[in-house]
């Protein structure tokens, strides 16, 4: 037979007390006078059959009882809380949760956000733009689009397509650099978020692909994608662009890609949500949004001559 556990209010007085180390704070904390949280712990110490506090003259510090307790009663809530609220959302099937990385938010999501707005105006879109990889239940998080090579373990993952780069322009800086040779002189920019992967997809690749021995590094260096698209906006410079980071710009006649060879990366987006979610109405319903979005723009990819890093002799 399993061990009689002490009742929850008990314990949740003790975990109060114990993080307060203050019976009046933990009291405040919980919304009940301190002779009754005083009373929860003494009802504990009576189920344990030894205290776990020492009541000094204006304070209270635990017994090796205590110290053994409090941080399994700690996790313990904790936990608890985070299968509640979850729980909790499976009920909502009006707000929908979405995190993705800054830039792919800023190039490719938002721009795109009022027609699923639109189309589905009893839906509470709410947006976390971060890099952080963040926990479906402690962050309360419906879906993530992730961007590298995974695994996605234990979670609902659908792979997209893998991402390819090509050096993309102003108009009026390609009438100035018209051959791959030519953008030797360019000034070029340098995209270093995708420096993580392996093998690496950056200039030197690029011109390799093409047939130059060419290694630069002299130029305006950028640690986030859109910041680097953003400067080639200005005529800054050539940037070699991420197919979800230009997309919406070469569509628009922003930039141009004037040259045919693109290099394919190792990395990935990944549409992700937890396990059992996936067919949640709000979840479904924005899912096939982004697949449909990302077809309306496949056409792109089939100006191009793409070229897989792994198959590129590195320089």
């Amino acid at each position: 037979m399993p061990e009689r556990l002490p009742p929850l209010t008990a314990l949740r007085a003790f975990d109060a007390a114990a993080r307060h180390m203050s019976f009046a704070k933990a009291a405040e904390e919980l919304n009940v006078t301190p002779a009754a949280l005083s009373f929860q712990i003494k009802s504990l110490e009576e189920h344990l059959g030894a205290p776990l506090f020492r009541r000094l003259n204006r304070a209270v510090e635990l017994t090796e009882a205590g110290r053994t307790l409090a941080p399994g009663a700690a996790e313990g809530f904790e936990i608890l809380g985070d299968a509640w609220r979850a729980t909790r959302r499976l009920q909502d099937n009006s707000t929908l949760t979405v995190t993705a990385g800054p830039g792919f938010t800023a190039k490719w999501l938002a721009p795109r956000l009022y027609e699923f707005a639109r189309a589905h105006p009893e839906i509470d879109l709410r947006f976390s733009a971060t890099l952080r990889q963040m926990d479906f239940q402690r962050d309360e998080v419906d879906v993530a689009i992730r961007f590298g090579v995974g695994p996605d373990e234990g979670l609902w993952s659908l792979p997209l397509r893998k991402e390819w780069m090509t050096p993309v322009m102003t108009p009026e800086l390609a009438e100035k650099y018209k051959t791959p040779e030519s953008l030797t002189e360019a000034p070029l920019l340098f995209d270093e978020s995708l420096n993580f992967l392996q093998p690496p997809c950056d200039w030197p690749a690029w011109f390799a692909a093409v047939g130059i021995d060419f290694a630069p590094t002299h130029g305006a260096h950028f640690s986030q994608a859109d910041h680097a698209v953003d400067a080639a906006l200005t005529g800054a410079g050539v940037v070699l662009g991420r197919r979800a980071m230009v997309v919406t710009d070469l569509h628009a006649g922003r930039l141009v890609a004037p040259f045919a060879t693109a290099i394919e990366t190792e990395g990935r987006f990944r549409f992700v949500c937890a396990k059992g979610t996936e067919d949640r109405p709000q979840i479904k319903a924005f899912r096939d949004w982004f697949m449909g979005e990302i077809d309306k723009t496949s056409y792109v990819s089939e100006r191009f001559d793409i070229i897989p890093v792994t198959d590129i002799a590195h320089p």
